[in-house]
């Protein structure tokens, strides 16, 4: 069972997160475009008594305000503001695709804040031919009767399987929406794309770079360059999973980044990883 969720105002904005418990060292989860912190939820459960998981909504996602902004850097300022707010630094920062690009970006400008870095599943080169670094979501309902309509709205317009998005789905009123905005979803979305190298590069905490086997966001030739390039950094590549590595192989996500924490975040108790 997820926490409720709580809520805190940073840089004039109200943000959302869940904090799993426990009293060992933060573990801190960024997830990716359209996603929202509970993404984590079999995360901390495998790494419950041993690592505390706590997970962040990000501006215009889940619960988290909208407007303003969306930048790396806006998102990189809000993770900062809100490990300090709560007095979570240093923190081993865990981000997902786009949340990623904030860890690194975060790990790069507040080193004193990010003690150990995962980055799961995200490439430095969001560009054409790497990937296709926007799904144009701008023509995507705001709003259906069910959460059935919602998923064949959403499928009819080229996604092959809605499930993602629909954990952004809440129910308002006599219908179904969605948590996040689709026009803010288009201005995040063209604000990461580029080359991020510099960033990843420059950050020098022990890191670990996770890689799904069938990932179309993440190839194997960027990943092997990634982690050669950059000290102290493991490679690691979960078979048969696809880009939402989390839900096609949650207990292999889990073992490895909890292996990786072990190693380099300072457990309680070490236990087998995971």
């Amino acid at each position: 069972m997820l926490p409720v969720e709580t809520f805190l105002t940073l840089r004039e904005r109200r943000f959302a997160y869940l904090d799993f418990g426990g009293t060992g060292p933060v573990v801190l989860a960024l997830h990716g475009h359209f996603g929202r912190g509970r993404a984590f939820g079999a995360l901390a459960a495998a790494l419950g008594g041993r690592y505390r998981v706590v997970a962040l909504d990000q501006r215009g996602h889940g619960l988290s305000g909208h407007g303003g902004g969306f930048s790396p850097g806006d998102y990189v300022e809000d993770a900062a503001a809100f490990l300090r707010a709560l007095g979570l630094a240093p923190a081993a920062v865990v981000g997902h695709s786009m949340g990623g690009v904030v860890a690194f970006g975060l790990a790069e400008r507040y080193p004193e804040l990010v003690g150990a870095l995962v980055v799961a599943d995200m490439t430095v080169l969001n560009a054409e031919p790497e990937t296709h670094p926007v799904l144009d979501v701008s023509g995507w309902p705001r709003r259906a009767g069910s959460p059935d309509e919602l998923r064949r709205a959403i499928e009819e317009r080229g996604v092959p399987d809605a499930g993602y998005f629909l954990e952004s789905a809440v129910r308002d009123g006599d219908g179904w929406r969605l948590l996040f905005d689709p026009d803010e979803m288009m201005v995040s979305q063209r604000a990461f794309t580029g080359d991020h190298s510099a960033s990843w590069y420059a950050s020098g905490q022990p890191a670990l770079l996770l890689r799904a086997e069938h990932s179309f966001m993440l190839s194997r030739s960027t990943a092997e360059r990634m982690a050669a390039g950059r000290t102290d950094t493991e490679l690691v590549e979960l078979p048969g999973c696809g880009h939402w590595l989390y839900d096609d192989d949650p207990d292999g996500f889990a073992r490895a980044i909890g292996s990786f924490l072990d190693r380099h975040h300072g457990a309680v108790d070490a236990g087998d990883g995971g």
